[in-house]
């Protein structure tokens, strides 16, 4: 394995070449992407302007599920990106709830970038920084697009106290955010508490409180954050959320239908949104349409909607391939400009169509 000192070609071209083939540990990753919230936002809202004009290609997941492991997954994120900066690839993604209780994350990823010319492989990234980087970019533009137009939220919310409810917090102080008050619930005390740590210790803005009940955190919260681990939808009271929050329902299967249908609701991708018994997936189910939904995100940065102030708004996305594909490629042209791209040499052996 070399280190390249000088910025090598890209694989990204018309002419057509065996590209060579690098690694990118998650250090990089990371030192790429601290503090440049504002820069991946802009990214990631690019990248939905991309998709939203049908310069994406972003087939359905594929999901790997286990007979004997009835709540993990392993799931496959195929994508093309268009545009200036073209690059096809694979987010390969596992979740494993178990891997908690062992004091490890629960997800774990790699991210497969290749050239669009060739098709070969150019790149595996380390991807669950790149995954829930890209996931609190797409929360914080939501956030920020979804107020405009209502007073702005000055009360923040967190169900579910892990790693992308950390991003989210990092991505919505790093786009300009404060907040009076910070509220935490969890199913697990450890994890509120720790949660609660990480906020006072990162000089987070306002009082941070654990709640008790999801009930207490809703009510008390005009941006609520649901970032949990929950197969089906744990809440069913549209009462909660009668001072019209917005809300960010990253993980997308805590509401049930009843909630969604008395809120103005926001997707990524209406197609990809419901299937897999999301919460959006389960409504579409029990009216038979999809008129409670508003639009996409896209909808809304492009003024094609407006989302009104005198409902809760809900932003459900399911989380697009494209967006690893735009935050990885990004990712990958920062670390080959510093000179420091990890090549594996003869990566590809057989390179002669005759021997």
């Amino acid at each position: 394995m070399t280190t390249l000192h000088t910025v090598p070609q890209t694989a990204r071209t018309d002419t057509p070449f065996v590209p060579s083939f690098a690694v990118i540990p998650g250090s990089q990753v990371k030192e790429v992407l601290q503090g440049r919230e504002k820069t991946v936002v802009e990214v990631v809202e690019a990248t939905y302007r991309l998709h939203g004009a049908g310069r994406t290609v972003n087939p359905p997941s594929s999901f790997l599920r286990f007979p004997d492991r009835p709540t993990s997954r392993i799931i496959a994120l195929p994508a093309s990106l268009g545009g200036e900066g073209r690059v096809d690839g694979l987010k390969w993604i596992s979740s494993f709830p178990a891997n908690v209780v062992s004091g490890i994350p629960r997800a774990s990823a790699v991210l497969i970038l290749n050239d669009p010319g060739t098709g070969y492989p150019f790149a595996c990234v380390e991807s669950s920084i790149i995954s829930a980087a890209r996931t609190a970019a797409s929360a914080a533009s939501a956030a920020d697009r979804l107020s405009r137009g209502r007073p702005r939220p000055v009360r923040l919310g967190f169900v579910g106290a892990g790693l992308i409810a950390r991003y989210i917090h990092t991505y919505l102080e790093g786009t300009g955010w404060s907040f009076d008050a910070i509220g935490v619930h969890d199913l697990s005390p450890d994890s509120a508490s720790g949660f609660r740590t990480y906020l006072e210790q990162s000089g987070a803005v306002g009082r941070v409180t654990v709640h008790r009940s999801a009930e207490e955190l809703i009510r008390l919260s005009d941006l609520i954050v649901f970032a949990t681990v929950a197969d089906r939808p744990h809440i069913t009271e549209p009462s909660w959320f009668r001072h019209n929050p917005l809300v960010l329902h990253v993980s997308l299967r805590d509401l049930a239908p009843q909630v969604l249908l008395s809120a103005t609701n926001v997707v990524d991708d209406i197609d990809h949104c419901l299937r897999a018994a999301t919460s959006p997936h389960l409504t579409e189910r029990l009216t038979g349409n999809r008129d409670f939904l508003l639009g996409t995100l896209d909808d809304v940065m492009a003024g094609r909607v407006t989302v009104p102030a005198d409902r809760p708004a809900v932003f459900s996305p399911f989380g697009l391939g494209v967006l690893d594909l735009a935050v990885g490629s990004y990712v990958y042209d920062e670390v080959a400009r510093s000179g420091e791209l990890q090549v594996i040499d003869h990566f590809f052996h057989e390179l002669s169509r005759h021997g």
